[in-house]
């Protein structure tokens, strides 16, 4: 029987990969990359047969034109590998995702599937510094955290519980590790619901993401620029709170939350927290140990790392 034998839980910024050099709580930063490394050797030490990322995608492979609320990788894997994040075919276990795939749809949980899936930073981040150098096959689960209107909450927490009684559904001895990519708190320059932008940037942004589809690359000078002119927004009271949730198994009552509710304690960005969520509930929403937590506004965001056992 196929079974999970870790969670992990890891914000991502592609400022880390680009910006280093611009951080000024040199501290927060090295704690917060230490960590990762600390993850790393606990996903290594667990000997994992293959990873489920459960990340976003900022609209590098999905686009307005089609973006599911939850989307399964089950065939071939590409990174988009903007920022120095890793780029092309992704070390893949298809067999494994489409059983999967079966397996949720019977549980309940109607996921997309995608037998050419391309990933951005919200998997290919936890990618690079999570399973460095470990040739652990992936299989990536999108959620939409950025195109209104979002999955809730619950739902999400539910994919988790399913996810697992889906894996263990399968005959194969294979141990499986859930990493959640995403959040914690953050605010990015991007319109709230992209059917009412703002300003020149916001209709700029939300044309990229109705017409970036084969060519994202043409609007993402643009984008980045965006990005990084942005004002940091930080919310580390939630953070923190979030994470203490976390070490006592009580991130359930996080799902009660909606989207409204999220934005206004954790930003915009802060949505992705339901990858988390995800994750706990793959966990059972088992008491965790968080590695770090970074505040970082030179990254734009709250950087914070776990991990649960089951």
């Amino acid at each position: 029987m196929a079974r999970v034998v870790l969670g992990v839980g890891a914000s991502h910024s592609t400022l880390m990969n680009t910006h280093w050099d611009k951080v000024v709580h040199t501290g927060r930063a090295e704690r917060f990359r230490d960590a990762l490394r600390e993850a790393r050797d606990e996903i290594a030490a667990a000997e994992p047969d293959l990873a489920i990322i459960v990340g976003s995608n900022h609209f590098r492979g999905f686009w307005l034109d089609l973006i599911p609320p939850f989307t399964l990788g089950v065939g071939e894997v590409i990174g988009s590998g903007e920022a120095k994040t890793p780029s092309g075919p992704q070390k893949t276990a298809p067999e494994f995702a489409q059983r999967l795939a079966g397996e949720l749809i019977e549980r309940g949980t109607e996921v997309a599937i995608s037998a050419r899936l391309q990933i951005d930073h919200g998997q290919t981040h936890a990618i690079q510094y999570l399973l460095d150098g470990l040739a652990v096959p992936v299989v990536p689960l999108v959620v939409n955290v950025f195109a209104a209107p979002l999955p809730r909450p619950d739902r999400c927490a539910e994919l988790g519980r399913n996810l697992t009684e889906a894996i263990e559904a399968l005959p194969d001895d294979l141990r499986v590790v859930v990493i959640a990519s995403g959040g914690l708190s953050h605010q990015l320059p991007w319109p709230d619901d992209w059917r009412a932008p703002d300003g020149e940037d916001e209709e700029f942004l939300v044309e990229a993401w109705l017409n970036g589809r084969g060519d994202w690359e043409r609007y993402d000078g643009r984008r980045r620029s965006i990005t990084t002119a942005a004002r940091p927004v930080l919310f580390p009271e939630f953070d923190e709170a979030f994470l203490a949730d976390l070490e006592r198994g009580r991130l359930a009552k996080y799902t009660s939350m909606t989207t409204e509710e999220i934005g206004k304690a954790a930003g915009n960005g802060g949505q992705e927290l339901r990858t988390w969520l995800v994750m706990a509930a793959a966990l059972g929403f088992a008491p965790g140990r968080a590695l770090a937590y970074s505040p970082m506004p030179e990254w734009l965001t709250g950087m914070g790392v776990a991990v649960i056992r089951p």
